[in-house]
């Protein structure tokens, strides 16, 4: 499933992430990068970005980098640090694997805007269900 194409085939399912304007723009050996048009929906009450829109994009970069060469991976915990205002009009998530063990597995997603704004970090931890 070494094409693109085919890989956003199959996170066309993750509809969360996708119907909220998510895409996959690159893979890599247990890597993705994710981006997200930053648009008014995506606004809290206080005319910032709502931090659930960090949390969703890091979600989706951790599910397409764990498991677009070999399904199976499920996130059992996260930990999300908000770093900085947007000061963009483009989030862009970098997820990377830290370790892949027999069990469970470890990534950072380093989020940041089109400007290179660093917009916040989170540890994301994974279980093999096969």
């Amino acid at each position: 499933m070494e094409n693109i194409e085919k890989v956003r085939e199959l996170f066309a399912k993750d509809r969360f992430a996708t119907e909220n304007g998510m895409v996959i723009d690159e893979i890599g050996d247990h890597s993705a990068v994710c981006s997200l048009e930053l648009a008014e929906r995506h606004l809290n009450a206080m005319g910032n970005v709502m931090g659930g829109v960090h949390y969703t994009l890091a979600d989706f970069a951790f599910a397409v980098a764990s498991n677009w060469q070999q399904p199976g991976v499920v996130g059992i915990n996260n930990s999300i640090a908000y770093l900085s205002p947007i000061k963009g009009k483009k989030l862009i998530a970098k997820a990377t694997m830290i370790k892949d063990g027999r069990s469970t597995c470890v990534y950072n997603v380093d989020i940041t805007d089109e400007l290179g704004t660093k917009v916040a970090n989170v540890q994301c931890m994974g279980f093999h269900v096969k």
